[in-house]
């Protein structure tokens, strides 16, 4: 037996004599994960065979066997009849493999001028594609059932927070259009992503390019590119678009973990103005009376999870030499995690918006007299008042009511008189809360109209992405 053919039978093993250690295959292999790549692996082949033909590398008819070949793995993957064999260490070699099976010689030519650098970075910008389509239609998704809760609930009041002390009185809707804006930008970003994504780096061989005639343009085309990479060495060795992607994770799920904490303390007895759903809490196991918000908890330490991914393929990245090194097979895990954890995460987080019950009454007897502080120094800057001064007059009134042991309103005119003179009858409608959140009528404030800008503003915005 001549010991070389155990090798041979792998895309590389040509030059190799005896066997690989089999922790070393184990070690080596990357079809466990990167299967779930199998139609984007066959979309590249079927590309490919084509430009072979074009440039005579294969004849009409091996084109065709190639292409029904193809055709008959895409539908063993999809029907879930693959069987993947001990030797296919990846999911080029598995597809390959398979081919050769079903239609004999001709499938030995589908690799001309191919090498796994150029074919498995095509591979996976086909599928983060696809990829980012699903996450901008689901995120698309949230921010709509967010927008349309905020239309709903608009006339809520609620007490906004800075540094976790009550602030200023907020209509609750715009608590909600706060993430949802946010959410927005990421989206958009996402959009971005995609453009750098969506460069064709097949025909870029392993480092030098392809020394045959292989046309790029009909493979962009084929395969529905926006552009064709540049430089063969880049193309082959660089992985900017999964480092943007994980960083682009990272940051969506920074603004959806901020939204769970807010949610998660609004969810306790001490705020009481929000009630989760049953189907997104889950009891003690020791409290009877305990009703958990492990959905917005999971949603909190996933971001950590993501971050590492991050942080871990930049240090991978950061001291390659140029061009693929296998370092590089870490791309696909951390990918693939990244995407598994954004998707679920979306879902579970438009289940919770759209079942959450609101405790308005809670809400707005958290509203307290304190919280009206500004309003009372705009009472003075409407009369005249440098708003410095009169910031200072206010903390005077503040300071006032604490030493009387009472709230701010209800400090007297005289009172309020000892203090400025400029205080009169009408400072009463100071400690409406209505009228307090109704001043804020600029854009992106939080009164009625303002917060009904914002929402048919995002309802225009969502439309775009709907189409």
């Amino acid at each position: 037996m001549n010991m070389a053919s155990t090798e041979e039978t792998k895309l590389w093993g040509g030059r190799f004599v005896g066997k690989t250690d089999p922790i070393m295959e184990k070690f080596n292999a990357s079809i466990s994960y990167d299967q779930r790549m199998w139609d984007a692996d066959v979309r590249g082949s079927k590309a490919y065979v084509k430009a072979l033909e074009k440039a005579n590398l294969v004849t009409t008819d091996e084109m065709n066997q190639i292409l029904h070949g193809l055709d008959q793995v895409w539908e063993e993957w999809s029907k879930g009849d693959f069987v993947i064999r001990p030797g296919d260490e990846d999911i080029h070699t598995a597809n390959e493999r398979r081919l050769k099976e079903l239609i004999g010689a001709p499938a030995g030519k589908l690799h001309t001028g191919r090498s796994r650098n150029d074919q498995v970075v095509t591979d996976m910008r086909l599928w983060l594609r696809d990829a980012i389509s699903t996450l901008t239609d689901n995120t698309v998704q949230l921010i709509s059932t967010m927008v349309e809760r905020a239309a709903i609930e608009i006339d809520v009041l609620c007490p906004g927070y800075t540094h976790m002390q009550r602030a200023q009185p907020i209509r609750w809707s715009h608590w909600i259009l706060s993430h949802a804006v946010a959410l927005s930008r990421d989206v958009e970003q996402l959009q971005e992503i995609k453009k750098r994504v969506n460069v064709l780096p097949l025909g870029s061989g392993a480092i030098a390019g392809t020394p045959f005639d292989i046309d790029r343009e009909m493979l962009r085309k084929e395969l529905i590119f926006d552009d064709i990479s540049l430089n063969s060495m880049d193309a082959t060795g660089q992985r900017d678009f999964v480092a943007e992607f994980l960083f682009w994770a990272s940051l969506c799920l920074t603004h959806l973990s901020k939204m769970a904490e807010d949610l998660i303390l609004y969810s306790t007895k001490e705020f009481s103005f929000i009630t989760l759903s049953d189907a997104y809490s889950t009891g003690s196991s020791l409290m009877p009376q305990k009703k958990n918000p492990d959905s917005l908890e999971l949603i909190r330490s996933k971001a950590g999870r993501v971050f590492g991914r991050c942080a871990g393929f930049l240090m991978t990245m950061k001291g390659l030499p140029s061009t693929y090194n296998k370092d590089l097979q870490e791309d696909k895990e951390a990918m693939f995690e990244c995407y598994d954890t954004i998707l679920a995460v979306l879902q579970v987080t438009a289940g919770v918006m759209s079942t959450l019950k609101i405790n308005q009454c809670e809400m707005e007897a958290a509203l307290s007299p304190e919280m009206l502080a500004t309003d009372l120094a705009y009472y003075l800057v409407r009369k005249g008042v440098p708003f410095r001064e009169a910031h200072g007059l206010s903390g005077k009134a503040v300071f006032s009511a604490e030493s009387k042991n009472i709230s701010l309103n209800q400090l007297t005119v005289d009172d309020l008189r000892s203090i400025s003179p400029l205080f009169e009858g009408d400072v009463a409608s100071v400690w409406d809360y209505r009228n307090s959140v109704e001043q804020y009528r600029a854009p992106g404030g939080t009164a009625k109209s303002s917060v009904s800008a914002q929402v048919t503003h995002l309802r225009n915005w969502r439309r775009k992405w709907e189409q």
